[in-house]
């Protein structure tokens, strides 16, 4: 959810009351810090086309030396405004205020303080009609050029950073890049929003998250202004799936409760297929001959923009870049790598403070290197190279470096689904299928339990629960004899059918704990480990773009035919003892919309549209199903 982060950056920027009185004397400590060796300034940086870009400056006091800019562009609000109203702390961590750069922040074409029109997920353009005209990619520019020329006390060298939206904007300055930038690191951005990030994964919608965000993020005004109070959307209950199920189809959004107010929403639902509207705002395709350092960096369990930075990491890779070009991935969900210690994440413990040594070991190094010249960076030692990848092993929970991601010696190996719920890495020759009924009254909920429609964290709830169902079909091998490590995406390779005309196929990966595995200690949940069922990756798949995202096709009723797609990496090791199980199921509810199991336009669908379907899945033979995976040797 996209407006997590929203609520995230503006708690930042005020005063908010911390949780403990240690936090609200940290907190206290970090304000008066940064007020007694910073000075603010506001500008309003006119960009080529005229319009003008509210941007606040934070300056180091000590005038003995030169410093780097390092900035953040967004459309969540440089707040608090006004020169004597200070942030907390500045730059990604408390360790960048210490360490003394000059800050900037900036409000995005059309968003509060700064004029002109905003647009949800701006296209880049590929091509302009004269000198004048602009798109985000030479506010970027325009901005730097602005700075390094009328900053004081600047060294001439730039970076950028950003989580989620601003991390959009982030990569943003990756395209056409001014020469005085020099070190970008696009956390968590949005990489292909039509396609694997917020809005849409593999045709599936995800209902939760855009409902919760557009619901809250709204068109400003056609004047700069203010960020005005909002209340948050009331949903009358904790029962998030309840509230969603009983909405209806997604139509009843706009009637009972957006209003066909929010253009960004009615967008979304107007682009169901991967169009030319999505196709425009896809960023891998622009991330051609990169000049700055790169640092994309996400999370492993991410609910909003988890393939975004691989997406782009590959597609900066592919290119060419001129400088080096990192990726790094830890235990996090969204943007949970720039606050607290993350040791844990759910039920999970990573026996780490994991986010405390990205943001000293690994952030504030990057742009330490790059744009100070201090320290390796990123490299085990001043004679070893920047790594490809950096990244968080989370089955045998340690960081590790890799000189080319997925790991040059990961090879291929396919996992069988096979007779009697069984899986294995040798395929049957025997052939069959096994069948389930899927009832869109009765969806597959995303957890186990009462809660959000897509908790943060839901990556890590135990799926024993569905494993429970009837309608979900459940593999898994023996218990593992030796530790088999998956670095690299996961690819399902299905056979399928449905009595349906269209059908959802979602696929999950998962690490089965031993009956034996030690609880947490402290254990406040009561949760037991031993038999847990750790979901290391899921990702669903609507049927109807099996052969196209922009050309759906009917199924033929009851005739077979073959799903593959690809899901985000991973980097886990499956230790002796485990199990590696496979579930398949038709419904995420509310995670995605439901598929009323007939081949037509969901977003106008009717509450009579909406049908049950026995759907299949076959095993064995040489079109059995199977997983692929990347598997270290």
């Amino acid at each position: 959810m996209r407006w997590i982060l929203c609520l995230l950056a503006a708690s930042a920027l005020l005063h908010a009351q911390p949780a403990t009185p240690n936090a609200e004397e940290t907190a206290r400590k970090q304000f008066e810090y940064t007020r007694a060796h910073y000075t603010k300034y506001d500008y309003r940086i006119p960009m080529r086309d005229g319009i003008k870009l509210f941007t606040s400056v934070y300056v180091p006091k000590d005038k003995s030396q030169v410093y780097p800019i390092l900035m953040q562009r967004t459309p969540y609000s440089v707040a608090p405004y006004g020169v004597d109203n200070y942030r907390t702390s500045l730059g990604p961590s408390d360790l960048f205020t210490k360490e003394a750069f000059i800050f900037v922040y900036q409000d995005v074409r059309g968003r509060y303080l700064s004029e002109g029109t905003f647009e949800d997920v701006p296209v880049h353009k590929t091509h302009f009609s004269g000198p004048k005209d602009a798109d985000e990619s030479t506010d970027t520019w325009d901005t730097i050029d602005w700075l390094v020329k009328n900053i004081p006390n600047s060294n001439g060298r730039v970076g950028m950073w950003g989580i989620s939206y601003p991390g959009f904007y982030a990569a943003y300055g990756l395209i056409g890049s001014h020469p005085s930038l020099k070190a970008v690191s696009p956390q968590a951005p949005m990489g292909d929003v039509g396609n694997g990030d917020d809005s849409y994964h593999n045709g599936a919608f995800y209902l939760a998250a855009n409902f919760g965000f557009y619901s809250s993020f709204k068109p400003r005004g056609p004047e700069p202004e203010r960020p005005a109070r909002t209340v948050p959307f009331d949903f009358g209950t904790s029962d998030q799936y309840d509230f969603y199920l009983k909405m209806g189809p997604l139509a009843n959004a706009n009637e009972k409760y957006l209003k066909n107010e929010n253009v960004y929403w009615n967008d979304n639902l107007k682009h169901d297929v991967y169009d030319s509207f999505w196709q425009a705002r896809a960023q891998a395709q622009h991330m051609k001959g990169v000049t700055p350092a790169v640092m994309f960096v996400g999370g492993w369990f991410d609910a909003e923009d988890l393939s975004g930075p691989l997406k782009l990491f590959r597609a900066v890779k592919s290119s060419g870049p001129q400088a080096s070009n990192t990726l790094v991935m830890g235990p996090w969900s969204h943007g949970g790598w720039s606050r607290g210690e993350d040791s844990t994440l759910g039920n999970l413990d990573f026996n780490s403070q994991t986010g405390t040594f990205f943001r000293e070991q690994i952030e504030l190094p990057f742009f330490l290197a790059n744009l100070k010249g201090k320290g390796n960076g990123l490299k085990a030692s001043s004679e070893a190279a920047v790594p490809e990848a950096y990244v968080f092993e989370t089955g045998s929970r340690e960081w590790v470096r890799f000189d080319s991601w997925p790991p040059k010696n990961a090879a291929e190996l396919s996992l069988y689904l096979n007779a009697k719920g069984n899986l294995s890495w040798t395929q049957a020759k025997d052939v069959g299928f096994d069948e389930y009924l899927s009832d869109p009254a009765k969806p597959v909920p995303v957890i186990g339990e009462i809660g959000q429609g897509m908790p943060g964290d839901y990556m890590t709830y135990d799926q024993r629960f569905a494993s429970q169902r009837p309608d979900v079909l459940t593999y898994e091998t023996e218990p593992l004899d030796r530790d088999i490590t998956v670095a690299g995406p996961v690819t399902p390779s299905l056979r399928v059918s449905t009595t349906g005309t269209d059908s959802d196929f979602i696929v999950k990966l998962i690490d089965v704990h031993p009956s034996d595995y030690p609880d947490r200690s402290p254990n406040p949940g009561s949760i037991h480990m031993g038999g847990y069922q750790q979901m290391v990756r899921g990702e669903p798949f609507r049927g109807k773009f099996r052969n196209s995202f922009s050309k759906p096709e009917a199924f033929v009723p009851g005739k077979a035919a073959k799903i593959e797609y690809v899901m985000p990496d991973v980097c886990h090791t499956f230790r002796p003892g485990h199990r590696i199980m496979v579930q398949i199921q038709s419904s995420w509810f509310p995670l995605i919309d439901r598929n009323p199991q007939q081949f037509l336009n969901i977003p106008t669908a009717k509450a009579t549209d909406f049908q049950k379907a026995t759907e299949r899945v076959y095993w064995g033979g040489a079109e059995g199903s199977q997983i692929k995976l990347q598997v270290l040797r």
